[in-house]
Formats: structure tokens, C-alpha cells, sequence
């Protein structure tokens, strides 16, 4: 049997559309801040996928600020403001901001000063969905961008993170959306690329595959993709939920992203789960997959107010465009052949 990888909200697998532009960009050699005609070759390229970006987020091209991913532009956007919180956010975020905001058992955050909060969009590992306030101060959209609609121009957030890889770009390339004229002082500072907030020459290849993926996703968006996606996830919860019926599913009376379950039988650790996943050639996750390899209970189920028995045996299966409705099966019956197995162990 091939590997059946169910893990997108870490990483998802290069679309073809962003390698194609990598590879076309490759063989460009000029500076997109050069004024020549190689220069400004390989500036129209960085400019396109601007646009391209742009037109995703439902956003103007002068708010698309590349970064090297969402953890720098969390960095840009958060540092030395004083932001609040919930213990619910990446680290990206969370390591500059106060986690003090409470979280409801269903995930979603009670905001009482959106000009000074942050509030993702989309979780990484429940993928709950919050209502964002008008006047919010920053947004992680990272899962959610490619994924749901989004009109950031409308949605009166000052501020936005995005990564590339979560939609089938590049790893290492992200941005931050923030409306041309905030007042913003830029971390890395040299020739004053970027409009000034981001100094440094610009990744061409790694925007290229950006811009070709934003706009694929977006077709896939428009195409109705992530609507079987939902079902496929569907299914997958509906066969766990009647077999086993010991398991805990987190967020699902609440709005989610169509891709993403996570789900919890106490006593049989996240870990031991993955682990057991992998052996038998299946790709999930427990927890964020940006903590350096570390897995422990989730902080994100602790604030939700889950014991620690639970949230140290969640893990989170994430689909994506390609995954098919056999894969999803295949997954349910390996699961549930472990599952019965730890079952008999615990009698």
C-alpha cells in the first residue's frame, strides 16, 4: 500500500502550478529591485504573484508584504504592541502576545478589545472557526486562507498572517496583509524593499510558487473542492464515531474548516497514535507540527478545557485537494484495527 497522507494542516504536498513558476523563475537572474531588463523581468514575477495573492485574500496588491512565512510576519505584526490573546493561538503568535482571553469548551474566544487582540481565524489543530470582530488588531489566517472565503478588505482586521505551504507553495515564503499606510516599523531593515517593511532582496522563486498556488487554490475554492473535501471528513467521523464509541470529537458542533478532525480517546496517547499511524503508512499529527518534532498535550484542547487525559491523546487528521474518499477509508480501518487493540489492552 502507498502512504496515505492525512497531515495538510502541517504542510501540504507542492502543487504542480507553484512548481511550474518556481522552475520558470529559476531561470531568471536579474534583481527585482534592478532597473534593467532583467531586473525588471524578475521584478514582474514577484509583482504577479502579488496580485495573485492579493486577489485570494480578497485584498489590494500594496497589502501583500512578503515575509520568509507567517512566523516572521506574526513577529512583524505583533512585537513590542502589547496584545492580548487566548492560549489558543500558534506559537508564532503566542510568543508575543499576553494569553489572557477565556475560551468557550466549544473554541471560541471571547474578545472585549479587538484594537488590541489577536484572534486566529481558523485553529491548526481543531479548526474551529472564530467570528472575527471589526477593529481586530491582528488575525492569523494561515489555515484558513485557500481553504474558506476570505475578503480581508471586508472583514475590518488590521492585520493578517499568511504561509505559503499551508496551500500547496513553497515552504519558507509567507506574507503579511495590512493596508498600505499603517503605521508599522519594519524588523529588518537594509534597502527598504517591501515598500520599506520587510528590507532584504525578494525570494523570487519562493513568491512565484506562492502566487501559483494562492490562485490555484482559489479555483479550487470557486470549483466547489472543498465542499467533497468536507464530506470525505464527514464520512471519516461518522465511521469512528459508530465504531468506536469511546471518542471524543473536539469542535464539532462548532463552524470548521472542510478538512479537519481532531478527536481524542483517553488513555491512548497522541503519540503512541501517530506513531502507530506512520508504522502502518498513514501521515497525522498530534498537536501543531511547528514545535521542533516536540509532542505533549495540547495546549489548545487545555484552554478549551479539556482534562489532561484527553488532550494528550488527540490527534488531528487534515485532508486535502487530492486526497480521495478511498484513502479516508483505508485510514478508518487501519485506525479502528489499532483502536480495538488498544481496547483489549485497557480491559
Amino acid at each position: 500500500m502507498s502512504r496515505i497522507y492525512l497531515d495538510h494542516n502541517a504542510t501540504a504536498p507542492l502543487r504542480p502550478e507553484a512548481r511550474d513558476a518556481m522552475i520558470a523563475a529559476m531561470d531568471l537572474v536579474g534583481n527585482p529591485s534592478s532597473v534593467h531588463a532583467e531586473g525588471r523581468a524578475a521584478k514582474s514575477i514577484v509583482e504577479k504573484a502579488r496580485g495573485q495573492i492579493a486577489q485570494a485574500m480578497g485584498a489590494l496588491s500594496a497589502d501583500i508584504v512578503f515575509t520568509s512565512g507567517a512566523t516572521e510576519a506574526a513577529a512583524l505584526a505583533c512585537a513590542g504592541r502589547g496584545l492580548q490573546a487566548a492560549d489558543i493561538e500558534h506559537d508564532a503568535v503566542a510568543a508575543w502576545v499576553d494569553p489572557a482571553l477565556p475560551v468557550a469548551r466549544t473554541g471560541a474566544v471571547s474578545v472585549a478589545d479587538p484594537a488590541q487582540t489577536v484572534l486566529q481565524m481558523a485553529n491548526s489543530e481543531t479548526g474551529i472557526l472564530q467570528d472575527l470582530p471589526s477593529g481586530l488588531a491582528v488575525s492569523d489566517m494561515t489555515q484558513a486562507f485557500g481553504k474558506v472565503p476570505l475578503a480581508f478588505d471586508w472583514s475590518g482586521v488590521g492585520m493578517a498572517l499568511v504561509s505559503a505551504h499551508k496551500l500547496g507553495g513553497p515552504k519558507g515564503i509567507g506574507a503579511l496583509v495590512m493596508p498600505r499606510g499603517t503605521d508599522l516599523a519594519a524588523q529588518i531593515k537594509g534597502g527598504g524593499q517591501e515598500m520599506g517593511r520587510r528590507s532584504g532582496t525578494e525570494n523570487v522563486v519562493a513568491i512565484a510558487g506562492f502566487g501559483a498556488a494562492a490562485a490555484a487554490a482559489q479555483r479550487d475554492l470557486d470549483a466547489g473542492r472543498w465542499a467533497q473535501i468536507e464530506e470525505f471528513r464527514n464520512i471519516l467521523e461518522i465511521t469512528l464515531e459508530d465504531s468506536a464509541k469511546s471518542t471524543i470529537f473536539v469542535g464539532k458542533a462548532s463552524r470548521r474548516l472542510p478538512n479537519t478532525t481532531c478527536f481524542s480517546v483517553p488513555g491512548w496517547k497522541g503519540e503512541t497514535q501517530v506513531m502507530q499511524m506512520d508504522l502502518a503508512g498513514v501521515a497525522v499529527s498530534a498537536g501543531s507540527a511547528c514545535s521542533s518534532g516536540k509532542v505533549r498535550a495540547s495546549r489548545v484542547l487545555r484552554a478549551m478545557g479539556y482534562d489532561e487525559a484527553t488532550a494528550s491523546s488527540a490527534i488531528r487528521v487534515s485532508l486535502g485537494v487530492e486526497t480521495t474518499k478511498d484513502e479516508v477509508e483505508q485510514f478508518c480501518e487501519i485506525w479502528l484495527r489499532h483502536y480495538e487493540k488498544f481496547c483489549a489492552r485497557a480491559a
